[in-house]
């Protein structure tokens, strides 16, 4: 039910974090991958899938160009999963949050996504099979604080998951998306050093801990597989039991 060889798999932003350990797992359990990064330092990740079997060939592209999207992603092999999964965060309280940042976060984390799953999605639909996941957040349930840009575009992406699926399922392709907690990745290094709110955010999570990247793969690999044809425009909470306190 978790098999996916024969099943080739973008990841965007797979440099590393949780878009790295996806690659991983998604190579782990046999499919081919499709690396992608604004620029191109893969050689990391690319052994990692190596050494674990899988095939990896990459994409570089800067997906903050969001108009010239449709064309470099024509350029790509058929896709059988698509992982949505880069993104950028800036911070500042909104009164101070520049239009500027915000236009560059919702560049990136929702239009960029639109725009991928959309040229991606075209192609699944046309073989009535394929698979996209994005990644939201604990701020597409929630408000946050200071991250305006980022909790609108995660916001969004819950809603594009569900639009996506409500058009697709019938035509057997399965949207969805995984929605992180508190992760250690490079986006929460702050937080992590901050030795006010690191401890108020770790007693918060009943797990007692914060996320790795491995405990996100996982869920994407689930929702990447077989197991999950019957799963259509969920998102999945990976954030340690965060929403039901």
């Amino acid at each position: 039910m978790f098999d996916l060889h024969g099943r080739t798999a973008l990841v965007t932003g797979s440099r590393g974090g949780i878009g790295r350990a996806v690659a991983v797992a998604l190579a782990r359990a046999g499919a081919d991958l499709v690396l992608h990064g604004r620029t191109d330092d893969l050689d990391d990740v690319e052994k990692d899938v190596r050494r674990v079997g899988g095939q990896a060939r990459r994409w570089i592209f800067d997906l903050a160009d969001t108009t010239a999207i449709p064309e470099a992603a024509a350029v790509l092999p058929e896709i059988d999963i698509l992982v949505n999964n880069a993104g950028i965060i800036r911070r500042a309280p909104a009164a101070e949050h520049t239009f500027h940042d915000w236009r560059s976060v919702l560049d990136v984390n929702l239009d960029a996504v639109f725009q991928l799953s959309r040229a991606i999605g075209v192609r699944m639909l046309a073989r009535r099979r394929g698979k996209i996941i994005s990644v939201a957040s604990m701020l597409s349930f929630q408000g946050g604080v200071q991250v305006p840009g980022y909790t609108a575009a995660k916001h969004g992406i819950a809603g594009l998951t569900k639009a996506l699926a409500c058009e697709w399922a019938a035509e057997g392709v399965q949207v969805n998306a995984v929605a992180p907690g508190y992760i250690t990745t490079d986006n929460t290094a702050a937080l992590q050093a901050d030795p006010v709110r690191e401890p108020e955010i770790r007693s918060r999570i009943p797990a007692g801990r914060w996320g790795r990247p491995d405990d996100v793969a996982g869920a994407v690999v689930f929702l990447a597989s077989p197991a999950s044809d019957y799963v259509n425009g969920h998102v999945l909470a990976v954030d340690g039991g965060w929403l039901a306190r």
